[in-house]
Parts: structure tokens; C-alpha cells; sequence
């Protein structure tokens, strides 16, 4: 049967009519909603934290009639009609650029190992990223609030940081005297450099790829730049016999500049420079003309210093006077010395060694006020010796350390230095600012019939340990947790057995001999001469202590007490850390005492370092200087 012909041109006619009227009536756009959490994360998704291009960057292809799998497969092509296309903002052509390349570097990134093209896209990334940032019509500070700028620098940050290390890999082969290399097809000029290094860098680490364990808080301060710790190689073994320590850990951020002037001639240019800057030194850096703040780390070379110091078994070996441990104290510096800065001095206790204050001089520092006016120095010294021999060779490392950075003494640092000292530590900072007259010599049990001259020589050998006077240039002193007139806890079972394990150094039975041979008669007889070690001189019976417990303490000196109370209960001239009695570590005088709850390691708690922010600010107030950040 015949169809009707007719009616099968209605139906084809009823057909298109309808599809062009769903052509035109149909949505061509649907609609859903994202939780506001999935929103904040595709803002910020980017190729370094998602890998993969970011909306803004996918926009500008989309502009372009371009895809990222289109860019992925024909690189070139890509960019170049990136580059040179019209109707792209100079901004958004950048920024593209940057990215794209930096993808391009990230693919071609096998680790240290890194290739000449993957290097060239990394520079390349930065410098499409320098130009966005500094050679475009507005400034940094007129798109604080784009996110576009956010990822720029960030794009930046991470470039510089992997550029930097494939350069330092260079270093061995370039030697000394180079002003400029060729590499990956640029022309690298030598860097331009202030840190203060005792040593050539051996080691150059990212400090971005750090993270700690035992450190509440990474300190940092936002800005421009990749942040690095440089290494300083090991002191040679033929090295002169100082007391003092100069950082191997230094903090150092990079920043890489272009050549050129105008927006033209950064993006021609295939000249690169590095800045290397200490951020101690510099709050900024200026590029094309502006003043930029410059970003840091400051945590990462404290960090990264006492991660690798091996402190924990040495200080025990120091302890017990064992081979391996340390047998005279030495003076470390936190950070390369600055004789615009006050220098803070610290002192740790019994059996203990610079992890006494890891979170303390972190947190002390991380106060931008206090890090831009001050500088730590730390007392590393064998606990096993008696206090007072620890308190002649502590004095004369420090009074060495003082002559050799500030012979002149005239610089900031070492007028109105400030001594804290936790626990024995706290005893010893007490005595450098004492003066003890001739209440000691009540100490020495001399024999009836020692002719003159043997009496002379053994006053010229004590007169050391047992004459003393406060250091002049400490005008403050912060005792935490202090026995200053011992503790019975120095008499119990446990700690008079780990007094017997103790070794006195070797250095101090010879000194103790030869006094023992002073104080026989002339026929040599003569009781031998009893030195007590570390653990018994902390004994609340010990002759030293009793005997020192009350010295004066300088006029000029400016004292403070942070005392814990552990368990508290009972009245608190009753109570203690758990270690030391308060009745101990209480001093008439005090400008202030705090009583934090707290077991015997009362520096560590959160209470105890706000109150020596405290009082830092305050002795900032007295000394000269602005006080002020830079």
C-alpha cells in the first residue's frame, strides 16, 4: 500500500519545525551549586597544588579556542598563541605564560637530577611571573586582593626554589672568581649575595620542604622570595681551638631578577641573577624600582640545627664525664652575630644542653620586636663539673666570645646583655652577676704549717673559683626554676647513685691534685682534697652552695624569678617544681617572680615564655635603639 505523500511532507515539515524550536526555545545552559568548601578549593586549585592549570588560566585558552590537553600535546604552538594573540590583557597573558610553562617544567621534573629544558621552563615560568608582577601597568600593591596575583607569586616562589637548587649543583664546577655562566641557554650572572657565612655553603636546603616535630610553632614572615637554609660545612679538624660557635645554619631567601628595563625587554631577555639575602639583615628588597618586601624563614636553621645536633645523647655523656661528650663550654650563636642587636644569653641545666630551649628561643624570636632587637647566644657546657669550675670557664668563653666579635666594646650587643638560666643553669647566671669578696675562702681547709710561698700559690690557684665579680656588660638576669641554695632532692638514693656514675673531667683532678698538694704540709701529709661534682653541689648541705646561696648581686643588675609549682597545695613558701623548693629558688630583690603550675621544666610552658617576652620588651625600653621593626 501506497503511503500518502502528502501527509508524509506534513510530518517532515511538523518534525523540523519542532526541532528548530527546540533549537531555540531549549536550555543550552544548565545550573548546580557547589558547597562553599568546593568553591574555595577550585579558587585556589592551581598546577602546583592540584596539577592542573587553573580556572583562570583554563579561561584565557577557552578565549583563545584553546584545551590544556591541546597545550599538554603541542606545547609551542600553545604558547606562542599565548603570547602574541590579541584581545588578552597583558596581566592575563602573563600569568597564562607562567603557568603554562610551569607545568611544562613539572613534567620534565625528575628530582635532583634536572635536565637543561626542564630548567629553561622553570626560568622561564619566573620571568613571565617577574614581568606580571613588576612590569605590567599596575602594581603589586593595586592587586593585593587578586587571587590572580596570589598564584603568580606563588608560581614564582616555586620556580626560584627549584631553579636555585639545580644552580647550586653548579657551584663545584664553576670554582672561584666566575662572574657569569652559560646554562640551559642563559646567561646566569654570578649572585649577588650579603649573607654572612663562616664558610662556603656546603649544603643548600628548601625550607619549604621542612617540617619539625618537638616545635610548637615555623615561624615566617610573608613576602617575596624563596626561603632556604644554607649549610655551612663542618669546622675543619686543624681549625683553631675557639670557644665560640658561629652558625652553620643560616637562614637565606633567593630572589631571581631578570635583565631589563621595560615590560619588552624582561621578556626578551635570557639574563638571570640571583639575590641571596639574609633576612635578618633585610626586611625588603627592591626590584624595577619598589621596595618589596622580602619573605623568610625563620624556624627552619633553629629547626634543622638541633634535628641534627645529636644533643640528647651528648649532653648525657657530658654528664657523666664519658668519651664523646663535651669537656668545655662553648658559646653558640643562634644567627650570624649583629652588633646592632642585643644579644639574650642562655643557660641551660643539669644534664641538659640547647634542646633545654628549643621552643624557647623559637618563640622568643618569633616576636618580629624581639627578632629585629635581639640575638641569642647559647652556653653549651659539661654539666658533670663542679659549678664552680663551670662558672671560670663559662666567664672566660664568654668574655672570649665578647673580645673577639666586639673588641672595641662599643657595640649594642654587648652593652645590656641579658642572662637566662634554667635550673643550675640559673645558679650560674646568678654568680656571673655576684661579687663574692672573700666570703669564700672560708671554704678552703687550709693545713697549719704551710710555709708563705705555699700560701701565695694557693691563693693565686683558687682565687678564680672563689673571687669573682659581675660581668659588666649584663645590665639583666632571668632565673627559671633555680636551686640557688640547692635542693634536697640532690641527697636522695636515686641522684646520689648517678653522682657516683659521674666522671669529673680530667682537667679538674688535675687541678684538684695539685691543690690537695698545695694543702699538705711540709712533710706532704695532708687530708685529700673532696671536690663535689655537679649532682652534689646542688644539694641544699653542699659547703658551695650554702656558701653562695646569698651573694650580692650587682646594683646595675636587674633580676627576675620564674618559679613552677608542681602540685600545688599547702602554703607556697612550703612548696616546689617537683625539684627545687621555692624557699630555693625564691631571691629578695626581684624586680619580678612569677609562680607558673609547672614541673621542674618551667621554661618550656607557654606561661613562662609569655612572661619573658615581658620582660625583654621591658629592657628594650631601657636600652638604646629604636625598638622597632624594620
Amino acid at each position: 500500500m501506497q503511503g500518502d505523500p502528502i501527509g508524509h511532507g506534513w510530518l517532515a515539515r511538523f518534525l523540523v519545525s519542532v526541532l528548530l524550536l527546540c533549537l531555540n526555545a531549549c536550555a543550552m545552559v544548565g545550573v548546580s551549586r557547589l558547597k562553599p568548601g568546593d568553591v574555595v578549593s577550585e579558587q585556589r586549585a592551581d598546577v602546583i597544588g592540584s596539577r592542573q592549570l587553573s580556572d583562570s588560566t583554563v579561561q584565557t585558552l577557552n578565549v583563545l579556542a584553546l584545551s590544556a590537553k591541546q597545550c599538554a600535546k603541542s606545547f609551542g604552538s600553545c604558547a606562542g598563541i599565548v603570547e602574541h594573540a590579541s584581545g588578552l590583557d597583558e596581566e592575563r597573558r602573563l600569568s597564562a605564560l607562567s603557568e603554562l610553562w610551569l607545568e611544562r617544567a613539572l613534567r620534565g621534573d625528575r628530582g635532583p637530577a634536572m635536565d637543561d629544558a626542564t630548567l629553561d621552563a622553570y626560568l622561564q615560568c619566573a620571568r613571565y611571573a617577574y614581568a606580571y608582577l613588576f612590569y605590567t601597568r599596575r602594581t603589586p600593591a593595586e592587586r593585593v586582593f587578586d587571587q590572580r596575583q596570589a598564584k603568580v607569586i606563588a608560581f614564582y616562589d616555586y620556580a626560584v626554589e627549584r631553579v636555585v637548587g639545580r644552580w647550586f649543583q653548579e657551584l663545584p664546577r664553576l670554582g672561584t672568581g666566575w662572574t657569569q655562566t652559560g646554562l640551559a641557554g642563559w646567561t646566569v650572572l654570578r649572585p649577588d649575595t650579603d649573607l654572612r657565612t663562616r664558610a662556603p655553603t656546603a649544603e643548600l636546603i628548601s625550607a619549604s620542604t621542612l617540617r619539625f616535630k618537638g616545635l610548637r610553632n615555623v615561624y615566617r614572615r610573608d613576602g617575596f622570595g624563596s626561603d632556604f637554609v644554607a649549610v655551612a660545612p663542618p669546622a675543619a679538624a686543624d681549625a683553631p681551638a675557639v670557644p665560640w660557635r658561629e652558625p652553620r645554619y643560616v637562614a637565606m631567601t633567593g630572589v631571581l631578577v631578570f635583565g631589563g628595563h621595560t615590560l619588552d625587554e624582561v621578556l626578551d631577555t635570557r639574563q638571570v641573577q640571583l639575590l641571596a639575602r639574609d633576612p635578618y639583615r633585610d626586611a625588603s628588597v627592591t626590584i624595577a624600582g619598589r621596595s618589596v618586601p622580602l619573605g623568610a624563614n625563620f624556624t627552619a636553621p633553629y629547626g634543622l640545627w638541633l634535628a641534627r645536633s645529636g644533643f640528647a645523647m651528648q649532653s648525657i655523656r657530658s654528664l657523666l664525664g664519658r668519651e664523646g661528650g663535651i669537656e668545655e663550654p662553648r658559646v653558640l650563636l643562634m644567627q650570624p652575630y649583629d652588633p646592632g642587636r642585643l644579644t639574650v644569653v642562655m643557660l641551660h641545666g643539669l644534664a641538659s644542653s640547647p634542646e633545654a630551649w628549643v621552643n624557647v628561643a623559637n618563640e622568643l624570636l618569633g616576636d618580629e620586636q624581639l627578632r629585629h632587637n635581639y640575638q641569642v647566644w647559647q652556653v653549651y657546657y659539661p654539666t658533670n663539673a663542679p659549678i664552680a669550675v663551670n662558672l671560670v670557664q663559662i666567664r672566660r668563653a664568654l668574655d672570649a666570645t665578647i673580645r673577639h666579635f666586639d673588641p672595641a666594646g662599643t657595640a649594642r650587643a654587648t652593652r645590656g646583655m641579658m642572662l637566662v638560666g634554667h635550673s643550675m643553669g640559673g645558679v650560674i647566671a646568678r654568680l656571673l652577676v655576684s661579687s663574692s669578696g672573700d666570703r669564700l675562702w672560708s671554704l678552703v681547709p687550709e693545713g697549719r704549717n704551710l710555709s708563705a710561698a705555699k700560701r701565695a700559690r694557693l691563693r693565686r690557684q683558687l682565687a678564680p673559683y672563689l673571687q669573682f665579680s659581675p660581668m659588666p656588660q649584663v645590665d639583666e638576669a632571668v632565673f627559671l626554676a633555680a636551686p640557688h641554695r640547692g635542693t634536697p632532692t640532690a641527697r636522695h638514693t636515686l641522684a646520689r647513685w648517678v653522682a657516683e656514675l659521674i666522671r669529673l673531667p680530667l682537667g679538674v683532678l688535675k687541678e684538684v691534685a695539685s691543690i690537695s698538694d698545695l694543702l699538705g704540709d711540709e712533710g706532704g701529709k695532708g687530708a685529700p682534697l673532696h671536690v663535689s661534682n655537679s649532682v652534689g653541689n646542688l644539694s641544699d648541705t653542699d659547703p658551695f652552695i650554702v656558701a653562695t646561696g646569698n651573694l650580692p648581686i650587682s646594683p646595675a643588675v636587674r633580676y627576675h624569678s620564674i618559679i613552677g609549682l608542681y602540685k600545688p597545695h599547702g602554703p607556697l613558701a612550703q612548696s616546689s617544681d617537683g625539684v627545687v623548693p621555692y624557699a630555693s629558688a625564691h631571691l629578695a630583690g626581684v624586680a619580678s617572680e612569677v609562680v607558673i603550675p609547672s614541673w621542674h621544666s618551667v621554661q618550656e610552658t607557654p606561661a613562662a615564655i609569655l612572661e619573658l617576652r615581658r620582660i625583654l620588651r621591658l629592657h628594650l625600653r631601657r636600652e638604646p635603639g629604636d625598638g622597632a621593626p624594620p
